[in-house]
């Protein structure tokens, strides 16, 4: 998800409460007004007594020519490097993008200008700073930024076989956000190939749906988590960010709001995507469900071989959930 910082300065408290409101990470506050901000929600503040303090966590610089695009580009990337435009032109984005990679911000004034910041050459900067006392671009430019989210290849799988296993401890996920038919989470046995499982947001005559709600599969299974990292099932806890997929591979950021780990009957599914194989051992019940290429549910107690199911395939290995190029069999 694409960070989105507000200026509260000069100190606005309409403004920096509609900036909590709103979702924002951050508001940039006057020196000595953090314990004011506070007062209104739990949000980051950016001054010199704040969370997160100029010159030591971010740097603010204004651009108005090569010598200031380089010395941007020279910010350590463990920094957050803010960029204001004098000229507002485009090009030493572009240049700061490609050089720094990571941890890039520019300060904007509205949200026409943050939209084009975060769609810049695709892959966008990662966050603006909105510099204005107009509430409803606040609220726009909110709405532009929870809206960017990666997108996922996926492919379409052949099962080769399910097997019935005996009992395992599993993992179901309950998050913050509704989810809709089509969508759910990214699951595998191992971190070279995920399954799309689908939320329980599908009505049957035996139980009621939960669309918060995805029965991921045994503990030990990797799950794909926003900015590209996994993590084991059995690690996850409230507050944790989750990944939500839909069937055509838009993703958004949830909250998870409890792992329910609980002893039940388990399935083994294997499947082959590009000359790769594919596993994961979910429950054993009806309710739990894939997703087929046209995006329609399929039930795990139905599948048979030669059956297709969404895919997603990782090139790279994982070492404690980074990717690593390396050689790693997983079976």
């Amino acid at each position: 998800m694409k960070r989105l910082w507000v200026s509260v300065i000069p100190y606005n408290k309409q403004v920096a409460i509609v900036a909590l409101e709103s979702g924002a990470e951050a508001v940039v506050v006057p020196e000595g007004q953090s314990d004011t901000i506070r007062q209104f929600g739990r949000i980051k503040t950016v001054e010199k007594h704040g969370d997160l303090k100029p010159g030591i966590d971010v740097e603010f610089i204004n651009v108005a020519g090569k010598a200031d695009e380089d010395r941007a580009a020279a910010v350590p990337t463990d920094k957050i490097a803010v960029v204001k435009m004098l000229d507002w032109t485009i090009i030493p984005i572009e240049n700061l993008l490609a050089r720094r990679g990571k941890n890039l911000m520019v300060q904007v004034e509205n949200s026409e200008q943050a939209r084009l910041m975060v769609e810049i050459l695709e892959k966008g900067v990662d966050g603006v700073v909105l510099n204005t006392t107009d509430i409803d671009e606040i609220k726009k430019t909110a709405e532009i930024l929870h809206g960017v989210s990666e997108r996922i290849g996926l492919v379409a799988a052949t099962i080769t076989a399910t097997k019935q296993l005996g009992m395992g401890d599993r993992s179901c996920l309950d998050t913050c956000t509704q989810m809709t038919v089509g969508e759910g989470m990214l699951v595998g046995n191992t971190a070279s190939g995920f399954f799309l499982v689908h939320s329980e947001s599908i009505d049957n005559p035996y139980v009621a749906s939960r669309p918060f709600r995805v029965n991921a599969g045994a503990v030990h299974a990797y799950i794909l988590t926003p900015g590209g990292k996994t993590k084991y099932l059995a690690d996850l806890k409230a507050g944790d960010e989750v990944m939500l997929v839909d069937n055509e591979g838009r993703t958004q950021t949830a909250y998870l709001g409890r792992n329910k780990i609980e002893r039940r009957p388990m399935l083994l599914i294997e499947a082959e995507a590009e000359g790769q194989p594919i596993s994961l051992v979910l429950q054993n019940a009806e309710t739990i469900r894939l997703m087929d290429p046209q995006g329609k549910a399929i039930s795990v107690t139905t599948l048979k071989p030669g059956d297709k199911a969404l895919a997603h395939i990782e090139k790279s290995g994982r070492h404690f959930g980074m990717k690593v190029e390396e050689s790693l069999v997983e079976r």
